[in-house]
């Protein structure tokens, strides 16, 4: 379960305050796969980062019991001075892996990103899709309760895309996930509910195809296909 209390997220920029949620109360259930969908700049994001605890709210508060990924796809668990290799030892470090298992994950996520000789180089040099696939094959290195994903299973060639894929709906058969992606083919594919987020507002539907009609009546400005 994810509770957010009376949660209020804003930015300061030249003097003038930006709410991107101001008392927002939100209970996700636990073991449900949520599609979380909204324009660009709705929050969708921050929303991700302040569940993961990458960010802390102004006011309220959020608690879980779960134990969950870092948002997959933004690289915020990664460090832009050091190469992929150093990041995935890092984290390792942190969730406390040694020797045979941080060899084990090192590879692993050397082999899945497929960057060649950029795995040993900054990761300032990277692109953001490189980045992204870094990523999400550190998170898939590990196990965890709670997948929380930010677009990346959109990254890449179709070779690349059906990899992560193939690798997302493993991990899916033991876990949970929050997906945010503005592929609805993606949403309905793998998540049962949907977390609709715009202009400060957060709903959450039972159904998916409800959350992906409220975006296209409100957002889009179409009609749900059938």
């Amino acid at each position: 379960m994810i509770k957010l209390d009376k949660v209020t997220k804003l930015y300061k920029y030249k003097g003038f305050k930006h709410y991107v949620f101001k008392d927002l109360d939100l209970v996700l259930p636990t073991k449900r796969n949520i599609g979380l969908l909204g324009p660009n700049g709705a929050g969708k994001s921050t929303l991700l980062r302040l569940i993961s605890g990458g960010e802390t709210p102004n006011s309220g508060s959020i608690i879980t019991d779960e134990n969950m990924s870092f948002p997959i796809g933004m690289g915020q668990a990664l460090l832009a001075v050091l190469s992929a290799r150093e990041n995935v030892k890092f984290v390792c470090r942190i969730y406390g892996k040694k020797d045979k298992e941080m060899e084990y994950i090192v590879n692993y996520v050397k082999d899945f990103a497929e960057i060649g000789d950029y795995f040993d180089q900054p990761l300032k040099t990277y692109s953001s899709g490189m980045r992204s696939r870094i990523s999400f094959g550190l998170s898939m290195a590990f196990d965890f309760e709670r997948y929380l994903v930010d677009e990346t299973l959109s990254v890449g060639d179709q070779t690349f895309k059906n990899k992560a894929a193939s690798v997302f709906k493993e991990k899916r058969a033991k876990s949970s996930t929050i997906l945010a992606s503005h592929s609805m083919s993606i949403l309905k594919q793998n998540c049962e509910m949907g977390l609709f987020v715009n202009q400060g507002k957060v709903i959450l539907f039972e159904k998916i195809d409800d959350a992906i009609d409220a975006y296209m009546k409100e957002v889009v400005n179409q009609p749900l296909r059938k």
